[in-house]
């Protein structure tokens, strides 16, 4: 889950700040609406990876 995908894909608009070394810094903003499209895909997602991590689970310990 990249959350900085997630949050384009949203409507929200990320941008750089800076960068220090590696290291980048970034802000995020955007519209009440976009914060609650974000806030539902990572709600999805986290629903998504709970469901495969069970599937994976069950299936290793029925072999």
């Amino acid at each position: 889950m990249d959350i900085i995908d997630m949050a384009r894909a949203s409507g929200m608009a990320v941008i750089l700040d800076g960068r220090i070394g590696r290291e980048e810094y970034q802000s995020v903003c955007g519209s009440l609406s976009a914060l609650q499209r974000f806030a539902e895909a990572v709600r999805q997602g986290t629903v998504q990876q709970s469901r495969h991590q069970k599937r994976t689970t069950t299936a290793a310990r029925s072999a």
